[in-house]
């Protein structure tokens, strides 16, 4: 038999077969007529007992209507209630529910007209909880049987006829039809049976003679009414006695009496009593048990002689509710009578409920919402009325709540939002209480894990990072470590670091450095050099392996501090090994006068960069000095006619670095009054170990030279007498084109070359028939500056150009005219009449071999460095000569920074600039 209970339609239909005997099965199954696809509600299926194992019993599947593809990752699941035998097995593959151990109706229900097995089938993914009931069907398993395989009866020979003797009623475990249903007593001369259905009695049919027969054997047959019909015998002996004519009798058919479970051994439970009215030892009665099974005969005993019924043993309410005893009083000579005693078992309130865990999806996300259910508890109390009745909480202050759904039934659910990171694991206490006196309580304690959702992104533990590296640093070494901190849980929290793609000087930030993945150490992935850049910033990203990853970013800064790595670096004079370089130094120069300076700059900062200069050999020590800051070589004394014309010196640049850096130049001086004596040197050394021969070789090589230059000026000064040639005159300094130091210029930035009193006009002729450089005078004393060059007026026009002797003083522009024509290379400036120095000239130009072949040029400067420039590169006469060129200067002030510039030097470079 399946029964089912939905919403619309219940049907239950029987069937039995009359082969049901041969089969020993019944067949159940259920009609449902415009049922929905989905069932609601309780499931019932019957089944009889001592089914076979593996047995169907019904498809829960399809009679619930849930998908069979859902079954296995839904982990469906058959629980029973209140034992912990699984009398049946779920087939996720067919959804059959299939008997897995043997069910004895008779022991799970005793004589109860309904048996049935509650069991609750569990669905997960959503939860789901259906109930199922299995009616167990009683079998005709179990055969009738008596007490006693004889029982003994003595019966007096002045018994009337009629009289009826009490037989104790032979006992069938099964019910209903399947239990006793009628007797069968032997045919014999004296007795009848006389059974009623709630009694069997033996009735005497003819009187005893005690004479004729002492003893009688009957033989009393017990049938049940199942398919096949069982039975069970018994043998009667009756002792034929003479004179016992009255058997014991009970004042009551039925005795009821009440006792608590787990009372006390030796509890009186109930008296029972008989009376005999014969005399003597036919009136003496005692008392025994009827039939009864082997666990009621543990529990109680009877007092034969005072017929109190007492405890035994532990009575249990939740075992067994009530018994039904069967007391005979006997007299001495074997009459005897029954009477019928019912205990009812109190329930005490002794056992405290028992929580049970049908279900828990664990673990749970923690961006699971709130409401939402995680698990199903059930909860049980054997006990009876408000005793059984159980309240259920959770001890804790925790994000989850119970709510109760079906009857003992309760769900889990959450009460807010769940944080792996501050939460990882939750301990719920579940405490149960019932309603007794005093009232009784239990604790199960669940765990509970959040599972983890990547929902944190790595955060740094600093805002940002400096990273400081000296330069020329091994390619490969650590710089700094970043390190990033993800709350979340393994791969969540895993983080790995990388550069963002981004440019360092127009190189990818790659080429510079590198991070790793798992540790966060930055490492240099070349050598720094200061020089280059001193710092740079990169971004570096923390990335965890969540799905989607989530990342932050942090910019590191790195900072390079210098190195003492690079030497000082001459400019002026060209450093030893290098071009020859010559410096000219008046005779009539005083002590403390400006011979000339070195110049010198380093790659380096700070302190690295700080120079100082040293004399560190000199034909003379004691002739020169040099400032140790400034690099000025200056004359300590007069330099006296003893003094050699040549004098070498060897100069040391040094850094302040550690260690220090320094280079080295020569300079090669020359005493002499004017430039007709100047010869020119390949090369002057201080090796005193060179050979005699080298020497000899040096003096012939110097004579020789002296000799061809005395013959050019020779010649050069007849042709300059001829054309009054100006005057040359050294004033201790060198001749310095006025496109890069101008007038009343003290020098570069303080620390250049020249003094005021040593300037220039830079005005560089050469004659047409020579290859001598032309010098203007001085403009110590009475002279006009640069500006004032050249005018149109006729007697001015020569005489600013080249100065000329105090012959020229007057001349007409005619041969001022002549005069230029004369000249290989000059720079006119044309002025209006009665114009001021301050105002701009009319015109400046360039005039080659007398033509003018450049014109309106912007400035002096301008046409002054062009004509420098066409000058070095024709290579007249003395390039050697020249002290500074366009590209010394243009060389000086391209390395410097433009922060480091005096306003002077500022102006001069913004001047050098316009003249290229």
């Amino acid at each position: 038999m399946v029964s089912f209970k939905n919403d619309q339609n219940a049907f239950l239909i029987k069937m039995r077969d009359k082969g049901f005997a041969r089969l020993g099965l019944i067949l159940c199954f259920a009609l449902f007529f415009d049922a929905p696809q989905e069932v609601r509600g309780d499931l019932s299926y019957s089944i009889p007992e001592e089914m076979k194992r593996g047995s169907v019993v019904g498809n829960v599947a399809k009679d619930l209507g849930v998908d069979l593809r859902t079954l296995a990752s839904r982990q469906a699941r058959v629980d029973f209630e209140g034992t912990r035998k699984r009398y049946c097995d779920f087939a996720m593959n067919t959804g059959d529910l299939i008997l897995s151990e043997r069910i004895d109706r008779e022991s799970l229900c005793g004589k109860k007209s309904a048996c049935v097995l509650k069991a609750g089938l569990v669905l997960e993914n959503p939860l789901e909880l259906h109930r199922l009931s299995l009616h167990i069907l009683d079998v005709n398993d179990n055969s009738p049987h008596f007490n006693e395989k004889l029982i003994e009866m003595e019966i007096s020979e002045s018994a009337e006829k009629g009289y009826s003797f009490s037989i104790e009623d032979a006992h069938d475990a099964d019910i209903g039809s399947n239990g006793v249903q009628r007797y069968i007593l032997q045919t014999n001369d004296n007795f009848i049976l006389a059974a009623d259905g709630s009694k069997v009695e033996l009735k005497l049919e003819n009187k005893l003679d005690r004479e004729k027969q002492k003893e009688i054997n009957l033989l009393l047959t017990a049938l049940d009414g199942g398919s096949p019909q069982k039975s069970g015998t018994v043998v009667i002996h009756v002792t034929v006695l003479d004179a016992n004519d009255n058997a014991p009798v009970f004042p009551q058919t039925v005795y009821k009496a009440t006792v608590p479970e787990n009372a006390p051994l030796n509890t009186i439970v109930v008296s029972v009593s008989a009376t005999d009215a014969d005399e003597g030892v036919n009136g003496d009665v005692t008392y025994q048990f009827g039939h009864m099974t082997e666990d009621v005969a543990n529990l109680f005993s009877i007092d034969s002689r005072t017929g109190e019924i007492t405890v035994m043993g532990a009575i249990d309410y939740e075992e067994r509710h009530s018994f039904e005893i069967r007391v005979k009083a006997k007299d001495g000579l074997g009459l005897n009578s029954h009477v019928e005693v019912l205990i009812d078992v109190n329930d005490v309130n002794d056992n405290a409920p028992e929580i049970y865990l049908k279900s828990l999806s664990n673990p749970i996300p923690e961006n699971v919402s709130s409401g939402t259910e995680v698990g199903i508890i059930n909860v049980q109390d054997r006990d009876s009325d408000k005793n059984g009745h159980v309240r259920c909480s959770i001890l804790q202050k925790v994000p989850f709540k119970l709510v109760p759904s079906i009857e003992n039934y309760y769900s889990l659910v959450t009460t807010g939002q769940l944080d792996r990171e501050l939460v990882s694991d939750y301990n719920i206490t579940i405490i149960a209480t019932d309603e007794g006196s005093p009232p009784l309580s239990s604790s199960k304690t669940i765990q509970l894990s959040v599972a983890d959702i990547n929902d944190n992104p790595p955060v740094f533990e600093e805002q940002s990072y400096s990273a400081y590296v000296s330069e020329n640093n091994k390619p490969g070494s650590s710089l700094c470590t970043v390190s990033a901190r993800d709350p979340d849980w393994r791969q969540n929290g895993t983080v790995i670091y990388s550069l963002l793609p981004g440019e360092v000087n127009g190189a990818s930030v790659s080429s510079y450095l590198s991070v790793n993945g798992d540790t966060g150490v930055i490492h240099a992935v070349r050598s720094f050099d200061y020089e280059q850049f001193r710092s740079f910033k990169v971004q570096v990203m923390a990335r965890d392996n969540g799905s989607p990853p989530l990342s932050s970013n942090v910019t590191v800064s790195v900072f390079i501090s210098d190195m003492n790595d690079n030497s000082p670096q001459i400019l002026y004079p060209a450093p030893e090994g290098s071009s020859f370089m010559t410096e000219l130094v008046p005779k009539a120069a005083h002590g403390g006068s400006l011979v000339s300076k070195v110049i010198a700059v380093d790659a380096d900062s700070g302190q690295n960069a700080w120079l100082s200069y040293h004399i560190v050999k000199a034909t003379d020590l004691g002739l020169f000095s040099i400032d140790l800051h400034s690099g000025e070589i200056r004359t300590q004394r007069d330099i006296s006619e003893s003094d050699s014309m040549k004098q070498n010196l060897i100069v040391a640049v040094k850094d302040n670095g550690q260690p220090s850096l320094s280079a080295t130049c020569s300079m090669y001086l020359l005493i002499s009054d004017n430039l007709a004596e100047v010869p020119e040197f390949k090369d002057i050394s201080f090796d005193e170990k060179n050979s005699k021969m080298t020497s000899y070789l040096i003096i012939a090589l110097v004579s020789v030279s002296t000799f061809f230059l005395t013959f050019i000026i020779i010649i050069l000064g007849v042709r300059f007498c001829r054309r009054r040639k100006p005057r040359l005159l050294f004033d201790g300094a060198v001749a310095i084109p006025g496109a890069y130091l101008p007038p009343n210029y003290a020098d570069v930035d303080g620390t250049g070359t020249l003094r005021s009193t040593y300037n220039y006009d830079a005005y560089l002729t050469t004659g047409s028939r020579t290859s001598d450089f032309k010098f203007v005078s001085s403009y110590n004393d009475n002279t006009l500056p640069a500006d004032q060059t050249l005018k149109k007026s006729p007697s001015d026009f020569a005489e600013v150009l080249i100065r000329p002797d105090e012959s020229l003083e007057g001349s007409s522009g005619d041969d001022a005219q002549m005069e230029l024509k004369q000249l290989t290379m000059a720079v006119f400036v044309i002025r209006k009449e009665g114009e001021g120095l301050k105002e701009p000239p009319e015109d400046i130009g360039i005039v080659i071999e007398g033509v003018e072949v450049l014109q309106d040029l912007t400035s002096v400067a301008s046409a002054c460095a062009l004509l420098l420039g066409l000058i070095y590169s024709l290579n007249l006469a003395y390039p050697k000569a020249l002290r500074f060129t366009f590209e010394v200067f243009q060389k000086i002030f391209m390395q410097l920074e433009q922060h480091k510039m005096s306003p002077k030097v500022q102006n001069l470079f913004g001047r050098l600039q316009t003249s290229q």
